[in-house]
């Protein structure tokens, strides 16, 4: 089977799935370990046999609705290559306005702080929110927690692959594994979906952990117990960071000013949803 024919197979195959022809773009590349542009440039190669029915495979586990990410086992994020695993959240585009945000807010801060500043994610999952700042702010020291510890060597893991040194992750829920630590920024992409969500059921999420995915019947439980907490974690004049849903602004921004925090604000994704808060200590 030549590459063209492969690649028109693919979409045929994935026809009524989200986005076949990017979906068979990039799994054919994998199956190849090729780059996507070596499709283009060489649409006459054919495959062999192994590579056909490796290929194959894959669409066929795309056809059931297993997210491409979890087939290829790897992810782009910010400017990194992530390895991803059924254990973790997939990370998503949208994450990386929270990546955006911090670093604004970092670079814009007027009060002669050090260039090298602390930072901590909560919920680190693959390790991309952590890495992604960390590999930004190479003078920084970036601490990724998560409640599983095989995301921990996951995250561990994909800072290794990215050569980044500046960052490390512990096994811990929440701040439990914290003690007697401080940070100028807190930032977290927790479980923000209400328990009951029909979307649950759909499309590339049926397939992800719960766990990352879900907090209790209105999906604010985890950020409730974050905001309680942080305040003991937070420097004086440092940051707190959420990822939310795209209803859920006004809630987070409510429960930040009760908990003393100053000025909330809300961030657009690039969808034009509500889906950044952030605010100072």
């Amino acid at each position: 089977m030549r590459i063209d024919a492969a690649l028109a197979w693919a979409i045929s195959e994935l026809e009524g799935t989200e986005s076949p022809s990017v979906d068979a773009k990039v799994l054919l590349a994998n199956a190849l370990n090729q780059s996507q542009t070596y499709l283009f440039t060489w649409p006459d190669k054919q495959l062999t046999e192994q590579q056909t029915e490796v290929f194959k495979r894959m669409v066929f586990r795309r056809g059931q609705g297993e997210p491409v990410a979890y087939i290829t086992g790897s992810r782009d994020f910010w400017t990194l290559t992530l390895a991803t695993s059924p254990h973790t959240l997939i990370p998503r585009p949208d994450t990386e306005v929270l990546v955006e945000q911090v670093l604004s807010w970092i670079s814009k801060r007027s009060d002669n702080a050090p260039s090298s500043l602390s930072l901590c994610d909560l919920g680190t999952g693959t390790g991309a929110i952590a890495l992604a700042l960390a590999s930004e702010l190479p003078n920084s020291r970036v601490v990724g927690v998560d409640f599983l510890n095989d995301a921990v060597e996951l995250a561990l893991c994909n800072a290794k692959s990215n050569g980044i040194t500046n960052a490390s992750f512990v096994q811990s829920d929440w701040f439990a594994g914290l003690s007697g630590q401080t940070f100028d920024v807190i930032v977290s992409n927790p479980p923000y979906i209400e328990i009951a969500d029909p979307h649950l059921d759909k499309g590339d999420v049926r397939f992800e952990p719960k766990s990352a995915l879900t907090s209790g019947v209105d999906g604010l439980d985890d950020i409730k117990r974050i905001i309680s907490q942080a305040p003991a974690f937070l420097n004086e004049g440092g940051l707190i960071a959420f990822e939310h849903g795209f209803d859920q602004g006004d809630a987070v921004r409510a429960l930040l000013a009760k908990a003393g925090f100053k000025a909330p604000y809300t961030v657009k994704d690039y969808g034009g949803n509500d889906r950044v808060t952030l605010a100072t200590m």
